[in-house]
């Protein structure tokens, strides 16, 4: 039996959800669309081979569609509405449709109408959980920020009026007092705009949360005919008001006359400048807004402002070369801090080195042409050993350690990611291929498999990358296509190359969310770019170029680190302007 909408889960609820097959107690993981049944992988696969529901739709048990609760018809009480009359907007049963007053009326399935109402109920809770309330309490927190601005503005002029002051002894010492009185006065009142602007979020959040309620509610109805009625779809988020940011006063310092006590102190001013309101970011950029949490730094605002003016450019342009020691060829290459770097082959030769072409360690592993280690968020480097099936870190003090322990699947890439330093990895194991995900910890927190009809998603998964929305890029070598799926793990697209042959190995994101691979196939080397969707951009590098690129990536100055598996020279390339 399927999940009622009364049943459906809150998404951070913990619960356990068991497969619905009889007397099976697995763990459910999917969903058959037809049946409205819960499944385990066993009975997914089971339920797949059956003549009767091979062709049916089982996807992940989160992707499922809500069951319409069962409800009779008010003409025909021994039959249950399924059909919708898209003029009429009323439910039918499957006998309505032949009267009359619903002859040549277009019809929808009204499941299929019930579940969009539904997903609507969960796009907007989505919105206002990710977007509106973290986006509105975080201009509250510019506000407190300001408050504390002003407040040091303040003593800062109230030292300049006591500094002009103290040179004037008694016959100052009244103006002083009437000075800090008018600063006093222009502090209560900023403080007291302040306050109204805290007061106008305070409410705007308790709106919120009251609409969320709200979508909640419709969510989980049981009357479904409320979806469909006017109250529900005049229903509208309310934009986020608009604020002023304070125009901070200023000290005017003055001459001293004792002729003129008042000029001799200066004043305390606003300045002729108009205030600016507070920046509200376009809620298509919510995803990247969210990730600016209270570990950003300038660093992170200056890429931002950065991104704003940089574009892909018509040409590329070579700007250095540099040499790996201690390698045949460069296959791949994980950029350190400090100008450190690491460098591999296709021999196992694993080496850290700076860019003058020092060598600094060098170890053996079991690596071979795939992008096998990572460097961290903290500058530690892990490395996969497909051999003994861990993942290892060493430390910037060149100490090693096994880090992770990846049962009997083979891993292969990895990727630790820079949005919140989770750790990537593409494995094999008997002729399967998943990417799991990691948290910083070494903690299993998710697996990718398949897709949304239970298929393969990969063959064999040999270099991978995040891109700044959070897409997993991974560079298929079996497959013959760039894999590319959301961070819940679904399915996005493939991308499988312009000419006829397309045998992908280095993968890289950048900046301005491009993602830039090296395409193997002899005579027809080259370096594609397409952007966060798939759609090719153009050809960086050409077969003409004499290049035969194995591994690519992009530095904190955005060049193009390019190595090949002829040399263990890497060519550095400028493509942004």
């Amino acid at each position: 039996m399927a999940m009622s909408a009364e049943e459906e889960i809150p998404a951070m609820a913990q619960h356990y959800l068991v497969c619905g097959t009889e007397d099976c107690k697995r763990n459910c993981q999917f969903y058959c669309n037809p049946c409205h049944q819960r499944l385990c992988e066993r009975c997914r696969d089971e339920h797949q081979k059956s003549p009767d529901t091979k062709d049916h739709e089982v996807v992940p048990y989160k992707q499922r569609k809500p069951q319409l609760p069962e409800e009779k018809c008010n003409l025909h009480p021994k039959r249950n509405v399924e059909i919708l009359c898209k003029e009429c907007n009323v439910p039918l049963c499957a006998k309505c449709i032949f009267m009359k007053e619903h002859t040549g009326h277009q019809l929808d399935d009204l499941e299929e109408k019930y579940a969009e109402k539904v997903a609507f109920c969960r796009s907007e809770i989505s919105k206002i959980q990710e977007y509106y309330l973290s986006t509105s309490q975080g201009l509250k927190k510019e506000i407190k920020e300001d408050v504390m601005e002003i407040k040091k503005t303040m003593d800062e002029i109230r030292n300049s009026i006591k500094a002009e002051a103290q040179s004037l002894k008694e016959l100052v010492d009244r103006v002083t007092s009437d000075k800090l009185e008018q600063a006093n006065i222009m502090e209560e009142s900023l403080l007291k705009t302040l306050k109204s602007q805290e007061k106008t979020y305070e409410d705007y959040t308790d709106y919120l949360e009251k609409l969320l309620k709200e979508f909640h509610s419709y969510k989980s109805i049981t009357n479904f005919r409320v979806l469909f009625s006017d109250d529900f779809e005049n229903l509208k988020i309310q934009s986020i008001p608009e604020t002023a940011q304070p125009v901070l006063p200023v000290f005017t310092a003055g001459h001293l006359y004792k002729d003129d006590v008042s000029k001799l102190l200066g004043s305390v001013n606003f300045p002729n400048t108009k205030p600016d309101n507070r920046r509200i970011k376009p809620m298509e950029n919510a995803s990247t807004q969210l990730k600016l949490t209270g570990k950003q730094t300038r660093r992170d605002v200056e890429k931002s402002d950065v991104k704003q003016t940089l574009s892909l450019s018509s040409s590329v342009t070579k700007v250095r070369e540099y040499t790996v020691p201690g390698v045949d060829n460069v296959h791949h290459i994980s950029l350190g801090k400090s100008g450190r770097l690491w460098a591999s082959d296709d021999v196992g030769n694993l080496v850290k080195t700076d860019l003058q072409g020092n060598q600094l360690q060098k170890i053996q592993t079991s690596g071979g042409d795939e992008g096998y280690h990572t460097v961290t968020q903290d500058g530690d480097l892990l490395y996969t050993d497909r051999e003994y099936k861990v993942i290892n870190r060493i430390k910037q003090d060149n100490t090693i350690t096994e880090f992770i322990k990846t049962g009997d699947w083979k891993p292969l890439s990895i990727h630790s990611s820079h949005i919140n330093g989770d750790i990537l990895v593409g494995m094999i194991k008997d002729g399967e291929a998943k990417v799991t995900r990691y948290n910083k910890t070494g903690e299993e927190i998710q697996n990718i498999q398949r897709d949304n009809r239970g298929q393969g998603l990969y063959n064999y998964p040999h270099y991978i990358t995040e891109n700044i929305n959070g897409d997993i890029c991974t560079s298929d070598f079996n497959k013959e296509a760039v894999v590319v799926v959301n961070k819940s793990g679904q399915h996005r697209f493939y991308y499988t190359g312009q000419g006829s042959k397309f045998y992908p190995y280095g993968i890289c994101t950048d900046l301005l969310g491009h993602i830039i691979v090296c395409n193997g196939y002899a005579g027809n080397n080259s370096l594609d770019i397409i952007d966060q969707d798939g759609r090719f951009l153009s050809l960086l590098l050409t077969p003409q170029q004499g290049i035969h690129p194995r591994g690519v990536c992009v530095d904190d100055e955005n060049n193009l680190h390019v190595e090949q598996y002829i040399t263990n020279t890497v060519t550095v390339y400028k493509y942004l302007q």
